[in-house]
């Protein structure tokens, strides 16, 4: 057990480790505080806990972590990036920041944790794997206290990076796509995770380098399968297999939406490192603190039900909601704009002038091509679906106090908007943050 007197700072704490972490450490007896750069996120995953706000972009230097280190007996580092958002991010936040960290730690005499990844060498295909391979090489360098953990593919309660992944494949209904499904990964559970960062901070745990990855590696295509089983799927009735061309198309779309603000879960990145494998050594830490459990007794102590299956479901269709609003509204505004004349005269029809009803019908089309451009940028994504229920409101209103014979039109033009208006707000909540 941690010592009373034990105060931690976990870097990233409001993160799908750090968060774990967090908690694990709190739970025996150490004082936590959690620290990154998103104040809002940690009110949310982590609500009444200390929280510090930290850049890591920003404390690039032993100096910029000095005061911050005066009231901690260990350093827990959570915080990490797949890919970059700038030139140099990665190396920045996994080599540069923890070098500081870690000198700093040494020289106050700060125990410090990094959680690193498995895989992570000089030599990856990968420059989330190179940076890691960087910050893990500058830890050690430093000297002082230090355990370096390196979980290989991380299986959660919450779906987060490659456990959404996993669930969103075995959500799949009837059939399964399957893209490098020989390749080997050998998993890890986020309790088990957290159970070895208390370890460490315990002194249960020799200082170090360890692999947290189960015994036995095995292939994607198993993983996917054991997945779809704890989630109470019924098995696939035909294997899809994805070409590799495909793939890549979808994770050159998927960093394009990265670019966008949104974080979907299959990368360029994530693919080379799922391509070369997810695997570690467990010989070290099952040496010092036992074997990590297998992948089927790890899923078969995480809780699963209807709600765990409703999450896989809509975290699938929540592209497709996007999508479809999307494509919904910029069609409506441009087919308005292309065809003004026409539109207009639905008002002229009624008494409008035709001055106003053509700067009414271009008002509006521009309005309807900005909402569908707005939920293509993550940030403003929620508060457009929201904007796009009012405005289908307010047409539904308008049309029937301007045209209620349009209500009659046997092709249902206002009948058919009610939907839309309900996609709209069911595609608000899917993407409200956790």
């Amino acid at each position: 057990m941690p010592d009373a007197n034990l105060r931690v700072l976990v870097l990233g704490g409001y993160g799908f480790i750090g968060a774990a972490a967090a908690r694990a450490l709190a739970d025996a007896g150490a004082e936590v505080c959690i620290a990154g750069r998103d104040a809002a996120a940690a009110v949310r995953v982590m609500p009444g806990w200390t929280f510090q706000n930290l850049d890591l972009l920003h404390m690039q230097s032993p100096e910029s972590w000095k005061k911050i280190l005066q009231s901690r007996t260990l350093v827990v580092n959570c915080a990490g990036a797949l890919q970059d958002r700038a030139p140099g991010g990665l190396e920045q936040i996994h080599h540069r920041a923890i070098a500081a960290l870690a000198q700093a730690c040494a020289a106050s005499g700060t125990g410090l944790v990094q959680i690193s990844a498995a895989g992570a060498d000089p030599a990856a295909s990968t420059a989330f794997l190179r940076s890691k391979a960087a910050g893990d090489a500058a830890v050690r360098a430093a000297g002082g206290r230090h355990w370096i953990l390196r979980p290989g593919l991380v299986i959660g309660r919450e779906a987060f990076g490659g456990t959404l992944l996993l669930r969103m494949l075995a959500a799949v209904p009837l059939v399964q796509p399957m893209a490098l499904g020989g390749a080997q990964v050998q998993c890890a559970g986020l309790e088990d995770v957290a159970r070895a960062v208390v370890l460490a901070a315990s002194c249960d745990l020799p200082p170090g380098t360890y692999d947290l990855v189960e015994e036995t590696p095995q292939d994607l295509s198993s993983v996917v399968r054991r997945t779809r089983h704890w989630l109470g799927f019924a098995p696939a009735r035909l294997t899809l297999p994805v070409p590799f061309w495909a793939l890549r198309a979808a994770a050159w779309a998927a960093d394009a939406l990265g670019r966008l603000g949104w974080r979907p879960p299959l990368r360029s990145i994530a693919l080379k490192v799922l391509e070369a494998g997810v695997t570690g050594d467990p010989a070290a830490f099952a040496a010092a603190a036992g074997p990590l459990p297998p992948l089927d007794q790890v899923l078969a102590r995480l809780p699963s039900g209807r709600a765990a299956r409703l999450e896989a479901r809509m975290a699938l269709l929540m592209p497709l909601c996007v999508a479809g609003l999307c494509l919904f509204w910029l069609a409506s505004g441009l087919i308005g704009l292309w065809q003004l004349r026409e539109a207009a005269s639905v008002l002229t029809g009624i008494g409008w002038g035709a001055g106003p009803a053509l700067a009414s019908v271009i008002f509006w089309a521009l309005a309807d091509i900005a909402l569908g451009a707005g939920i293509l940028w993550r940030p403003w994504a929620a508060r457009a679906c929201l904007a796009m229920a009012t405005v289908t409101a307010v047409y539904l209103l308008a049309a029937t106090w301007l045209t209620p014979g349009l209500w009659a039109d046997p092709l249902g033009p206002l009948v058919k908007v009610g939907p839309a208006l309900l996609l709209a707000l069911v595609s608000h909540q899917l993407l409200q943050e956790r």
